[in-house]
């Protein structure tokens, strides 16, 4: 962020950084060093359309400058799902219904009279990360998001790379066996659809329910009363910490198939800086030391000395941190 008429004026320069989710609003005050000093959520209310969705984060944006003097702020920024156009037209984000292309850019700057900047949600994450987390020393590195699914954003030169149409850095859909399971975007053996959220909790489920009789309780189990549909990564990841065998192995493997993709992702692209943010970021050291591994097996030998993988510094920050820094 840069200085401003706020700085001008006398108040503390701030911006509104805004993590558009499919099921949550995140907004946040965040400061010129990357603090956020206040924040407010709200329901996404994505099954009631785009109208309603526009509605919920204008209510939201207003709730968090209510609270301030509007001559402090720089502007608002906003990480979103899906393609985003450099018109602020949002295209088809998943998992929002009944939205194919909104221009809320547009709409946005009817409600606020004040600089806004939108950019796609893994994006805005990975220049959260240049500006004011763990990439701060370099100029090139690719994010990943790894949660729910696989998602990714590309920073050449300290800025982001969106590709002609907007739509670079799907890492999420490098498919790693074409016979694999079915992603959610319709074809199949997409790296997402090993590792995401759902396949994940599926996987584990399906491996305690095969389990023979006799054997030793999983601590998953355990940690989920036995409702194995408890099942999700931040069960297995704690059950990993505590050393359950089975949970060590089911991340070590994920971590390694993630590694092969993004060995294909920093071939094409030339890079040898990876930073991991999202939900995962927060899994045991050996996770990362497997996805190096995986990585380091499959990357050209020319890419391999400089190869280095990063855990995010800003976890869960990283959406509202990362939206605040479009507005510089």
């Amino acid at each position: 962020m840069t200085e401003g008429p706020a700085a001008v004026s006398g108040k503390k320069p701030f911006a509104i950084g805004v993590d558009l989710g499919a099921t949550t609003i995140k907004a946040g005050v965040v400061d010129r060093k990357g603090k956020i000093l206040e924040q407010a959520r709200s329901d996404t209310m994505a099954d009631k359309g785009p109208d309603a969705v526009l509605k919920q984060m204008i209510r939201t944006i207003r709730d968090l400058l209510s609270r301030r003097a509007q001559a402090g702020c720089l502007g608002i920024g906003i990480g979103s799902p899906g393609v985003v156009t450099p018109d602020g037209v949002v295209r088809y984000p998943p998992n929002f219904s009944q939205w194919k292309e909104v221009n809320v850019l547009k709409r946005l700057r009817k409600a606020f009279r004040l600089p806004i900047f939108i950019e796609n949600d893994a994006n805005a994450a990975a220049m959260g990360e240049a500006v004011h987390g763990v990439a701060r020393k370099y100029k090139d590195f690719l994010f990943v998001i790894w949660g729910t699914g696989v998602g990714g954003g590309i920073i050449l030169d300290r800025k982001i790379y969106r590709g002609p149409h907007g739509g670079a850095g799907e890492v999420g859909h490098v498919t790693i066996d074409y016979n694999g399971p079915l992603c959610n975007c319709g074809s199949r053996g997409c790296i997402e659809s090993f590792i995401g959220q759902r396949y994940l909790s599926r996987r584990t489920r399906e491996i305690l329910e095969s389990m023979p009789p006799g054997k030793p309780r999983s601590k998953i189990s355990e940690l989920v009363g036995g409702n194995l549909d408890e099942i999700e990564p931040s069960i297995i990841s704690r059950a990993a910490e505590e050393g359950d065998l089975t949970a060590i192995a089911i991340l070590q493997e994920a971590g390694e198939l993630l590694g092969y993709a993004l060995a294909s992702a920093l071939n094409i692209l030339d890079l040898r800086i990876v930073v991991i943010g999202g939900g995962l970021s927060a899994a045991p050291d050996f996770v990362f030391t497997a996805v190096e591994t995986g990585l380091r097996s499959r990357v050209l030998q020319s890419i391999k000395p400089g190869v280095r993988v990063l855990r995010s510094t800003l976890g869960n920050a990283a959406g509202i941190v990362g939206a605040a820094s479009l507005v510089r």
